[in-house]
């Protein structure tokens, strides 16, 4: 049993990862602010559901309240962190980027310090696929260089994918950084595609689907990804290389114990054949407003995972159908459609 504190736990990967650990006996301590990015009732159900686990707690406060998330980190004394809060969603970047520096890197840095004091056996901070920005040889590998994002929300991530670089080497504190690929699934962001697609088409509203169809995503669902979290964090701890000599196709720093892992599905699927899945799984078609690429998106994701499984031996595997079968089921559930 690992006394582990994670950020974000009301948020939608946080949710599901604080599940995981509760159900295999572990003490989780989560923090999250609650902000109004998306309906907060959502985030108060998460939380009102993980407080029936008699092994959680958590505290309300935002990441940049460095007196909250130190009284809080204190209060935990954590084996691990997992670092999942903060301003998420590629197009609100466009409208609100202080938002994304404010939470993304000041609050980073807050809880890599509070890492830092209690000397944690494993730090693990998420980053996005967008950090491969511009990219175009595919599937993305993290050996890859990733030096040109598109957003601001894309370029947070990459500065705290360094800033973690540079803690790891100066204080030898084992660091992983996980790059996500278009999560979804039950209890997800009401401002991701998936949820929005199957909301509108359920109350009769066209959806808008951007680059006139012709994008790619490698779409990863949510218990997936929290198992390969939790594969990596307690089974994957990276440590620094005596002799500074990194195995092929390793992300491992020469100089510290820090690493970029993918959490990916490993397939690029069309989007429209995602919208058919989506039709498929509520029995009525779609209205389609066709649309121009948005300013900072990708054309398409594609995780290479193969550091994934050889570091856990695990790789997800849900089939994008089955998966969006599941969100749709929890969607009519949940709000009674």
């Amino acid at each position: 049993m690992a006394r582990i504190f994670i950020t974000g736990t009301a948020g939608f990967i946080g949710f599901h990862l604080a599940e995981l650990l509760l159900q295999e006996g572990h003490v989780v301590h989560g923090l999250d602010g609650m902000t109004d990015y998306y309906e907060v009732s959502l985030k108060q159900r998460r939380h009102e559901l993980l407080g029936q686990h008699p092994k959680f707690t958590a505290t309300e406060a935002m990441l940049e309240d460095v007196a909250a998330v130190d009284a809080a980190i204190d209060a935990c004394a954590p084996d691990y962190i997992v670092h999942l809060a903060g301003q998420a969603g590629v197009r609100y970047s466009l409208e609100n980027p202080r938002a994304y520096v404010d939470a993304n890197i000041t609050g980073t840095f807050n809880v890599m310090e509070a890492a830092r004091r209690h000397k944690v056996k494993h730090l693990m901070m998420a980053s996005t696929s967008s950090a491969y920005g511009a990219n175009t040889q595919m599937p993305f590998a993290e050996t890859d260089k990733a030096d040109t994002p598109m957003t601001i929300y894309a370029a947070t991530k990459k500065a705290t994918e360094a800033m973690g670089h540079s803690y790891a080497h100066l204080y030898d504190m084992p660091t992983t950084m996980f790059r996500f690929f278009t999560v979804y699934g039950p209890w997800g962001r009401p401002d991701m595609a998936l949820y929005k697609f199957v909301k509108a088409t359920l109350k009769g509203e066209a959806i808008d689907v951007y680059n006139h169809g012709e994008m790619y995503r490698d779409f990863t669902y949510v218990t997936d990804l929290v198992r390969a979290i939790r594969l990596l964090m307690l089974d994957a701890v990276p440590v620094r290389p005596e002799d500074g000599q990194v195995p092929e196709g390793d992300s491992l720093s020469p100089v510290a114990p820090f690493r970029v892992v993918n959490i990916g599905n490993s397939k690029s699927e069309r989007l429209l054949d995602f919208v058919e899945a989506i039709e498929e799984a509520l029995g009525q078609k779609t209205t389609r407003n066709m649309m121009d690429m948005q300013p900072g998106d990708v054309p398409a994701t594609w995780a290479n995972a193969a550091l994934l499984e050889r570091l856990t031996g695990y790789r997800p595997q849900t089939d994008m159908r089955d998966g969006v079968k599941q969100f749709v089921a929890w969607y009519r559930d949940y709000y009674q459609v």
